[in-house]
C-alpha cells in the first residue's frame, strides 16, 4: 500500500524552490499526498495551482490544518522545499519537531542530515518516529570510481539536461518514461535528485552528495545495475543543473558517468536569470546545445519547454519558432505531450524499432 504524506512547502509551493513539493503533486510515486502546507496559498487545490488540474489535495495554512484534512492514518511529513543553501530555518525546525510529536516520520531531502542532528535524532526517538535523509550517501568505503564498463553497454542511454536548475528535467524524463511504457517498451529511469528518490525510483542516488570523481562512478554503477537487473530497451537519466551553470557541476558528471548517446534539452523560455543566481543570465539554447554536444560527444535530438509564465498562444508560437530556428522537435510535455520526443528517440535509436512491443 502507498504511504500517506503531508508535504511542507511554506511560501514556496509552485515556485522553483518548491520543486520537490511540485513534483510530488504531479507524480506522487509511492505516496498518496494528503495535504500541502503553504499558508500563502491555503484553501486552494494543489493541482489547480500547479497545472489547472483538480487533484483533491488541499493547500493548508499550517500543520494542524493539514492533519485535520489528512486524517489519523497519515504516515510521513515530507519537507518539500529545495533552497539553494539546503539548510533549515528556525521556523522550519520547529514545524518538523511538531510533526514528530504528531507521530509523523520525517522525510528530509536537504543536505543537512537530520539523523546526525542531536536534537532531531533524540526527539524522533522520544516520539517513536523515524528520519530518512534522502541525500545521505552510502558509506564511503562502498563508493565506486568510473570503470569504463558502461562503454561496453549496448542499451541506448538518453539524458534530459537543461539550461538551468529546477526547470522541469525530472518531470520531462518521467513523462518520457511513462510514454514508452504505454507503448509496451521497458525503459529504466535513473533518478539523480531528491524528488525522484522520494517518489520511489528503484535506481539512482542524490548526485550532489558526492565528490565529483565518485559521482561519475556511482552514476555508472547505477546504470549498469539497472541494465543488468531490468534488461531495459532504453535508459533515461534525469539531469541536474546545467552544463553551463557557474555553480553546479552535476551535468558534467552525468555526461561522463552516463555516456548518453542522445540528449533532450529542457528550457524555460521566460526565465531570464538562473534560479537562485540572479547575477547570471540563462544561456541561449544554441550555446547550451553546442556546449553539451562538444563536451559530451553526444547529440541533442529534441527540446522540451517549461511553460511557466507563458500563455497558450505564447507557447504555441515559441514551439513553432524554436523548431524553425533549431531544426529539432520541440514540445512541452505537460501541455503538448511527448509524441515528438518519442518519435525522435525511435528514429535516433534503431534498436528501439526492433524491440519487441507487446
Amino acid at each position: 500500500m502507498k504511504k500517506r504524506a503531508i508535504v511542507y512547502c511554506e511560501n514556496q509551493f509552485g515556485t522553483t524552490d518548491g520543486k520537490t513539493a511540485n513534483g510530488l503533486i504531479r507524480e506522487p510515486g509511492n505516496y498518496t499526498i494528503t495535504a500541502v502546507i503553504d499558508s500563502s496559498k491555503h484553501g486552494q487545490d494543489a493541482g489547480m495551482l500547479l497545472d489547472n488540474k483538480w487533484s483533491g489535495i488541499p493547500v493548508c495554512k499550517d500543520l494542524e490544518d493539514a492533519l485535520i484534512h489528512s486524517g489519523p492514518k497519515t504516515d510521513d511529513f515530507i519537507f518539500g522545499i529545495a533552497p539553494a543553501n539546503a539548510f533549515l530555518k528556525p521556523e522550519e525546525r520547529k514545524v518538523i519537531l511538531q510533526a514528530m510529536e504528531a507521530g509523523l516520520n520525517i522525510i528530509n531531502p536537504l543536505q543537512e542530515f537530520l539523523t546526525e542532528d542531536e536534537e532531531m535524532a533524540a526527539h524522533a526517538q522520544a516520539c517513536g518516529v523515524t528520519i530518512r535523509d534522502i541525500r545521505k550517501p552510502r558509506p564511503k568505503k562502498e563508493w565506486t570510481l568510473f570503470t569504463g564498463e558502461i562503454l561496453k553497454m549496448n542499451t541506448p542511454v538518453v539524458a534530459v539536461l537543461g539550461t538551468d536548475g529546477a526547470c522541469g528535467k525530472r518531470t520531462t524524463a518521467k513523462c518520457i518514461e511513462e510514454a514508452f511504457m504505454e507503448k509496451g517498451y521497458r525503459p529504466a529511469f535513473i533518478a539523480t535528485g531528491q524528488t525522484g528518490l522520494i517518489q520511489g525510483a528503484k535506481y539512482g542516488f542524490a548526485m550532489d552528495a558526492f565528490p565529483l570523481q565518485y559521482l561519475i562512478g556511482e552514476l555508472e554503477r547505477e546504470i549498469l545495475r539497472a541494465n543488468k537487473e531490468e534488461h531495459p530497451d532504453m535508459i533515461i537519466v534525469e539531469g541536474q543543473g546545467a552544463l553551463s551553470h557557474p555553480a553546479y557541476a552535476s551535468s558534467t558528471g552525468i555526461l561522463k558517468g552516463a555516456r548518453p548517446q542522445a540528449v533532450i534539452l529542457q528550457h524555460a523560455p521566460k526565465r531570464k536569470y538562473l534560479s537562485d543566481f540572479p547575477f547570471a543570465e540563462v544561456p541561449k539554447v544554441e550555446d547550451e546545445i553546442s556546449l553539451i554536444e562538444h563536451f559530451g560527444k553526444t547529440k541533442v535530438i529534441g527540446i522540451t519547454l517549461n511553460h511557466d509564465g507563458m500563455s497558450e498562444r505564447e507557447l504555441e508560437e515559441t514551439i513553432r519558432r524554436y523548431e524553425e530556428t533549431y531544426h529539432l522537435p520541440v514540445t512541452d510535455v505537460l501541455k503538448t505531450g511527448t509524441d515528438k520526443i518519442i518519435n525522435a528517440l525511435l528514429d535516433f535509436f534503431p534498436s528501439l524499432k526492433k524491440a519487441v512491443v507487446s
